[in-house]
């Protein structure tokens, strides 16, 4: 039989601390998941905004040939990292909580702690992909980038502002149009290699240089489809709708809750 004395034993004996970007974020017992969940998304959220300013100063640091800008998004990185493994310790924590309390658990809030775990994967990988452009950097190399990689460069950061405004907001109407802009992408690096070799046939453009502009143009695209991972997550959070890509456009294929 269960006491009340046995529930404010466990969940004395559950409660769990993390440090995390200077503060302490508080694990409750079995009576405040709410509180917990909303203390885990902030943590999401803060860690989108992370991301996304360590992306920007990665492609500032590509097109200005800055190294010292390129260790700094390096350096960002290895916060990114520490958070992500404190964000994930934390959500296994609830996770195991959630599971040993007396108190019912809907399936919405698994699925929503579930999906912070994703989005908070997929938001470390995109600043992974940050750290692989600031490689390309060489302040020796004086070939302009041509302006369609710019604008390339661009709209990818732009895509992920969107995911992240998406995610804080729990918004699916723009998640969706989140998976249409990665359209866009794709026709951009077609694009982008197109002028590419063209411009290496006419001389105009070193092989090397070719290489590198390719090289890039897939790491955006890279970044674009982490993008519409968390896409899929925020869709399927709050509309119980599972979306998957097919050929040219993305079509729902599983049931709405």
């Amino acid at each position: 039989m269960w006491h009340d004395s046995d529930t404010k034993s466990k969940s004395s004996s559950l409660l769990v601390r993390f440090a995390i970007v200077g503060y302490t974020l508080t694990m409750p017992g079995s009576t405040d998941f709410s509180l917990a969940m909303a203390n885990l998304t902030s943590d999401v959220v803060a860690q989108g905004s992370r991301v996304q300013r360590q992306l920007e100063l990665s492609f500032d640091a590509l097109f200005s040939r800055d190294r010292v800008k390129a260790a700094e998004a390096a350096k960002l990185d290895d916060e990114i990292d520490r958070i992500d493994v404190e964000i994930e310790r934390s959500a296994v924590a609830l996770l195991t909580e959630m599971a040993s309390s007396p108190t019912p658990v809907t399936q919405e809030e698994i699925r929503w702690i579930l999906t912070l775990v994703k989005v908070n994967n997929e938001l470390e990988r995109i600043a992974d992909v940050g750290v692989e452009v600031t490689e390309f950097v060489d302040p020796a190399v004086t070939t302009a980038f041509p302006d369609t990689f710019r604008i390339m460069a661009n709209s990818v950061i732009g895509i992920l502002r969107d995911v992240n405004a998406s995610f804080s907001k729990k918004d699916p109407r723009l998640a969706k149009l989140v998976l249409q802009s990665q359209h866009a992408v794709n026709r951009f690096k077609i694009q982008v290699v197109k002028d590419a070799e063209a411009k290496i046939a006419a001389g105009a453009m070193s092989v090397d240089f070719g290489f590198t502009v390719h090289e890039i143009a897939s790491l955006c695209e890279t970044i674009a489809d982490h993008c519409t991972n968390v896409s899929e997550q925020i869709i399927y959070a709050q509309t119980g709708a599972i979306v998957r890509h097919m050929e040219s456009c993305w079509v729902e294929v599983g049931e709405k809750k």
